[in-house]
């Protein structure tokens, strides 16, 4: 369908790497125990999404764009400095996961595997040089790809009915399970998906009145439902495999991040699922990265009006990437650190949508009334204060 695509390409975020590497460590470390956590997180990604998307529809610009109208020179650049800082540190998650993805596939060198990584991230943003569609298309099939490529490993080692009723009812064991939950709760809020779902957004609402604009939005609240359900579903998946080839013991005790929990899979559930696992990864980090990037020209052109070439931001945001390639940097090292710069972003993107959202001399009629401002609001309370912790527990490790 001609509207479809903005959700879709915003749930790119919710299985990236970062996501991936979370959800098999906490699989893998505590069984099916935080499968409530993953659905949960899911269900709060939900109307953070809708209303950024709402924003694109009834202002016909993106949420930076918009934060022009509500929003002084100064917050305006501190804003825009903080989403620039968030974008690299993204853009390494992404970029790392996709590096680490080639190596275990072809048995690359991680520098090799991320310069190729490069070349193919230049062919993928190449895609915008047609428009938005063409992007959207790209991406969604990449999206697909990580939902088969889950799907099989899910398939292939099987699913225990059992445990997996048990890991939805709502507990924490230990200090460790409330880690790794607030680790999965904590990355459900992107920032460069609120950004790039707001200005995709705002791209289908061009041209159209306001009966146009009412179906729009209906369209696109179906749109997200569907598109963060399957996003969640295959965070669950991977939750799910990681607890059925693991278990709670000695096997998955040394699982800490993807090159282990990839030579685990190979180990104990054979080398085709280690291969989809690989396969998934380097789709995750391609299709992810690409939407980094996006986001961060929505950013930067929205807040201080500047427009780069996505080539030359492109070029700009993964040179850290590379840089810690080449020094040897462990991948697991730098993406935890990765998920902790971006945790700083998390609260400056939701501040944004909320003066926005609630604003009447911007949305008008369509601004969100007090019902959705609460649960906005909690949902942001939640993810700063889990986010928080993170941080501390990060900190202090």
């Amino acid at each position: 369908m001609v509207l479809a695509g903005p959700a879709f390409v915003a749930s790119v975020a919710y299985v990236d790497p970062g996501n991936i590497a979370t959800n098999s460590v906490a699989g893998a470390t505590s069984g099916y125990a935080l499968a409530w956590v993953v659905v949960a997180a899911g269900l709060m990604a939900m109307p953070v999404q809708f209303v950024a998307a709402k924003v694109g529809i009834v202002t016909g610009r993106s949420l930076p764009r918009t934060c022009r109208q509500v929003m002084g020179k100064p917050t305006r650049v501190l804003m825009w400095l903080q989403a620039e800082v968030v974008a690299m540190a993204t853009d390494v998650a992404e970029f790392l996961g996709a590096a680490v993805g080639l190596q275990l596939l072809f048995g690359l060198g991680l520098l090799p595997s991320g310069l190729i990584t490069a070349v193919i991230a230049f062919g993928v943003l190449a895609l915008q040089r047609h428009g938005h569609r063409p992007f959207e298309v790209g991406i969604v099939a990449f999206l697909a790809f990580v939902v088969a490529g889950v799907g099989f490993q899910l398939f292939s080692v099987g699913i225990d009915p059992g445990g997996v009723a048990a890991g939805l009812v709502p507990g924490l064991d230990d200090s460790a399970q409330l880690v790794l939950a607030v680790g999965i709760v904590g990355a459900t809020v992107m920032p460069h998906a609120i950004y790039a779902h707001s200005a995709l957004a705002a791209g289908r609402s061009r041209g159209v009145g306001r009966p146009g604009r009412s179906r729009l939005l209906r369209f696109q609240r179906t749109e997200v439902i569907g598109a963060l359900t399957i996003a969640g579903l295959v965070n669950l998946a991977m939750l799910l495999v990681a607890a059925r080839v693991f278990g709670v013991g000695p096997a998955g005790e040394g699982v800490d991040g993807l090159e282990a929990a990839h030579a685990g899979l190979g180990q104990f559930a054979g080398g085709a699922v280690a291969l989809a696992f690989a396969a998934t990864l380097l789709a995750s980090g391609l299709s992810s990265a690409a939407v980094g990037t996006y986001s961060g020209q929505v950013v930067m052109e929205g807040f201080v009006d500047i427009r780069l070439s996505p080539t030359i931001r492109r070029s700009v945001t993964m040179l850290p990437a590379l840089i810690l390639l080449a020094v040897g940097t462990s991948p697991t090292t730098a993406l935890v650190g990765s998920q902790v710069v971006l945790s700083f972003g998390i609260p400056f993107a939701l501040y944004a949508l909320l003066k926005v959202a609630r604003d009447e001399q911007v949305l008008g009629t369509e601004a969100i009334g007090r019902g959705m401002t609460a649960v906005l609001g909690t949902i942001s309370a939640v993810v700063v204060c889990l986010n928080v912790v993170l941080l501390v527990d990060t900190i202090a490790g």
